[in-house]
């Protein structure tokens, strides 16, 4: 075995009184949630990686290139996919001040007072997104949408102690709750799932009132629009029921969608979150994202809150305003494991470009992008539904941004339609059979302001070319 001078941990006898603290016998054990067959069997100090010299810049680039021009750049049209981030226009100011050295780093210092520049402008975007949700109290980020509504779903249990039932939409985006279940699961907590209107696809309340009723519910969760793109017209309602049974109404959001739809305080949330991607800070392979975090005005919730805070207040000698971290021993780099979460500042840079994003665009400016995307969006329903065998959307609802399109009387699989789109340089919706079995031939489309009249003309012709060539 090779001792490592700079790993400590390297002897063998280390090694073995590690695994036996931990209850193992051989490493092998630690990583038995991976497949058997992707696993390395070989001898790590043989394993053959690399180029076998150190490479010049140039040659560096040229390999990188290389890799890179495997990627497909959708950009006329761009891209029909959302389903949890979306194409939207990223102002270049944007990109400029988050590029910039002040700005550029995920992190609010340790020590955070030197900063001010950086608190203030975490401080501005609270400010504008507490305006936005109606809600009074945000904090600085969360990773993203799936991780502030786990984060949700764990500071309720906190607040209402004792009980261990969550109920969710039947339509929740499959993917943030498979991220919920992994926070969630080590918990004992029950995640239910409330069944939809058949015709609407909206919450059926009849079945939340049942299931509220049981009792021992910490919290009721709802998207707006819905992951499927309608508007949840019940919204209200499901928040009323909620806090009959004495539990939390979580609201999540598309803030792009607040510009026209009224914000979760309107409508009674004690809870907000939602994914702030689309405020300026385009699309990229795994993040990063921002979380959007926010609570009404409630010191019970407010302590309980994850995430940091940044607050305002003096200077010692009373003359000038200063910004500063507030409530921090609800973080980990106080009270560890009795932290409200481990989550701190890791998307404050998000955070900065989402700030820089709403005070270009202003109230009026997200009003006005809002009634575009829905002009949009009824536009491309209205043009699938002239395509012979589909039917958009599936449910009879309002939609914003996102509609689904069903492709069964079309006797053609929609993994064959998607193919046909993509050699035609067209990236179509995302396919709904893995996560939503009984829609069928399903998928989820997206319209933003980027996609103009003529790109969605293209795809309907497109479409049309494909469907109807396959039925002759």
């Amino acid at each position: 075995m090779v001792v490592h001078p700079w790993l400590p941990n390297s002897p063998k006898k280390i090694k073995e009184d590690m695994l036996k603290t931990i209850g193992v016998k051989e490493v092998s054990e630690l990583f038995s949630d991976i497949p058997e067959k992707v696993r390395f069997k070989g001898e790590w100090d043989k394993l053959e990686i690399g180029f076998g010299r150190p490479l010049s810049e140039l040659e560096i680039q040229r390999i990188i290139d290389d890799i890179l021009s495997k990627n497909k750049v959708f950009k006329k049209p761009p891209v029909f996919l959302g389903a949890g981030v979306w194409p939207h226009y990223v102002p270049e100011v944007v990109k400029y001040i988050m590029s910039r050295a002040e700005f550029c780093t995920t992190y609010t210092p340790y020590q955070a007072e030197i900063s001010q520049g950086l608190l203030q402008a975490l401080f501005e975007y609270q400010s504008m997104i507490a305006d936005l949700l109606e809600m009074e109290v945000v904090n600085a980020s969360m990773y993203d949408w799936a991780s502030a509504v786990a984060e949700a779903f764990l500071m309720a249990l906190r607040v209402n102690k004792g009980k261990n039932r969550i109920l969710i939409p039947s339509t929740m985006n499959p993917m943030h709750l498979e991220v919920v279940k992994t926070y969630t699961m080590p918990r004992g907590v029950v995640i239910e799932k409330v069944k939809y209107d058949s015709v609407t696809g909206l919450i059926d309340l009849e079945d939340l009132k049942e299931k509220v009723a049981k009792g021992n519910v910490a919290a009721v969760y709802i998207e707006n629009p819905s992951f499927l793109g309608f508007i949840e017209e019940n919204a209200r309602d499901v928040g009323e029921i909620a806090h009959d049974g004495k539990a939390l109404f979580i609201m999540g959001v598309d803030p792009i969608s607040l510009g026209i739809l009224k914000p979760p305080g309107a409508l009674g949330a004690d809870i907000a979150v939602g994914e702030g991607q689309p405020l300026g800070l385009g699309l990229n392979y795994g993040g990063p994202y921002l979380g959007i975090f926010a609570v009404k005005w409630d010191m019970k919730l407010i302590r309980q809150m994850p995430g940091r805070l940044i607050g305002l207040t003096t200077t010692v000698d009373g003359k000038d305003r200063a910004f500063t971290m507030i409530l921090q021993t609800r973080e980990q780099h106080i009270r560890r494991e009795k932290a409200t979460s481990n989550i701190c500042t890791n998307e404050a840079l998000c955070a900065l470009g989402a700030a820089v994003y709403l005070a270009l665009m202003g109230k009026h400016g997200l009003k006005k992008l809002g009634e575009l995307i829905l002009y949009r969006t009824n536009y491309a329903i209205k043009k699938m539904n002239t395509i012979t065998g589909v039917k958009a959307p599936i449910f009879k609802s309002l939609h914003f941004k996102e509609f689904t399109v069903n492709f069964d009387k079309t006797n053609m699989p929609y993994t064959k339609i998607h193919k046909e789109l993509l050699k035609k340089g067209i990236h179509g919706g995302l396919y709904l059979r893995e996560f939503f079995p009984e829609f069928g031939e399903t998928a989820l489309y997206c319209v933003t302001e980027l996609h103009t009249k003529d790109d969605i003309d293209l795809l309907i012709k497109s479409l049309k070319e494909i469907v109807e060539g396959w039925s002759r």
